[in-house]
């Protein structure tokens, strides 16, 4: 996958992620906008605030990937778009259009995990 394509996977992906997250009521940085609305089937309040305990989790996920999104179009627009962050080497194609927000080669993450 060459930078141009990259760029414009993460981008796509960027948009769906925040698409994501307005729908949960959150904006970019995680924070809800407003109250979600459970519905009139949530009167107990032990279950709402279950309801509202799984949607701050995902929408945590979110801000998380969100973040690994926006770190790698920084890259992009850096040209250092595909080089691991431990080593410097070029990380391998498959990984990068596998996972577009690789941080490090194959080798280096398997060092880390």
């Amino acid at each position: 996958m060459n930078v141009e394509q990259a760029g414009s996977v993460l981008e796509s992906e960027r948009s769906k992620l925040v698409r994501q997250l307005g729908d949960l009521g959150a904006n970019e940085r995680g924070e809800l906008t407003g109250e979600v609305d459970f519905g009139e089937g949530f009167a107990d309040a032990a279950a709402a605030t279950a309801e509202r305990s799984e949607v701050l989790g995902i929408v945590e996920n979110l801000r998380v990937m969100l973040e690994g999104v926006d770190a790698a179009l920084a890259k992009v627009a850096a040209g250092t778009y595909g080089r691991c962050e431990s080593c410097g080497r070029q990380i391998d194609d498959d990984r990068l259009e596998f996972r577009p927000t690789s941080r490090y080669c194959v080798d280096c993450k398997s060092k880390r995990s």
